[in-house]
């Protein structure tokens, strides 16, 4: 069963503000998220592309969410790189 047509066309529009908020690193755990959910929800609701496609995409940003901003995303410009150090034994 298909999901009606504004209803794909939403679940696109936000994995695609999800990806370009990824791709200059701006609230990357937030958007990570936001892109794994969009996709998820594309896998299940849309049947005539390609589902592989939408399933990495969602791991791709589920991945990123858990990783963080890298050195040089605008969340590293403003809030400061987050470095953890594990201690010596």
């Amino acid at each position: 069963m298909t999901a009606p047509v504004p209803a794909l066309v939403v679940l696109q529009l936000i994995a695609a503000g999800a990806a370009a908020l990824l791709l200059v690193g701006f609230w990357t755990p937030l958007a990570g998220v936001l892109m794994a959910i969009a996709e998820l929800c594309l896998v299940f609701s849309h049947t005539a592309n390609d589902p592989w496609m939408h399933i990495l995409l969602g791991t791709l940003g589920a991945s990123l969410a858990m990783l963080g901003p890298g050195a040089w995303s605008v969340d590293a410009r403003l809030f400061g790189r987050k470095r953890i150090q594990i201690p010596q034994r």
